[in-house]
């Protein structure tokens, strides 16, 4: 996938990567989901979904990427999606930056290049999910042209919680700052 100009190196993820992906997801769910869940949920949240196992698989599945953001050879950040070639359809799971490096155009350059992968794989339509709570993950996919298109539930420690389903259409063209 080439890489569009970026102050920052964006590459595909490694198996390398996985520890400071792992760090990246336990940071972001500390800082972004105190009120939303509680520490006991939101660490078995980080448990179930980003052992370094799955990392590992998804790093080798034909339909998903997982892309990082470095700054000073240390990963700040990553993006994971996943495609469906026969409808068309990609979704990003998860755009994280570690907590110390948010507002400097991080993950607006993550979901650039995201966006234009997914693009190279012949999507028309991307999916982007968020907890309904989290404000300031809404707020990433408002700015930057992403269409509210639903609200879904999803469960995190047994738990339901309500999960906004965002929706950008070819051409993508994003908004915002």
């Amino acid at each position: 996938m080439p890489v569009l100009w970026s102050y920052m190196p964006i590459r595909t993820a490694t198996e390398d990567d996985t520890d400071a992906i792992l760090q990246i997801a336990q940071q972001s769910w500390k800082t972004d989901y105190p009120e939303i869940l509680t520490r006991e949920t939101a660490e078995e949240a980080v448990t179930d979904w980003y052992t370094p196992e799955q990392i590992v698989a998804e790093l080798h599945k034909s339909q998903a990427r997982i892309l990082v953001a470095e700054r000073e050879d240390t990963v700040i950040g990553f993006a994971h999606a996943t495609w469906n070639n026969t409808e068309g359809e990609g979704y990003i799971l998860r755009i994280y930056v570690h907590p110390e490096h948010r507002r400097e155009n991080v993950g607006r350059e993550l979901l650039e290049q995201t966006c234009a992968g997914l693009a190279e794989q012949g999507i028309e339509r991307i999916n982007a999910m968020v907890l309904v709570e989290n404000k300031p993950g809404n707020a990433f996919y408002e700015r930057f042209g992403f269409e509210h298109a639903d609200e879904r539930e999803t469960i995190i420690g047994d738990e339901p919680h309500p999960e906004n389903r965002y929706v950008l259409e070819r051409p993508f063209e994003l908004d915002g700052d």
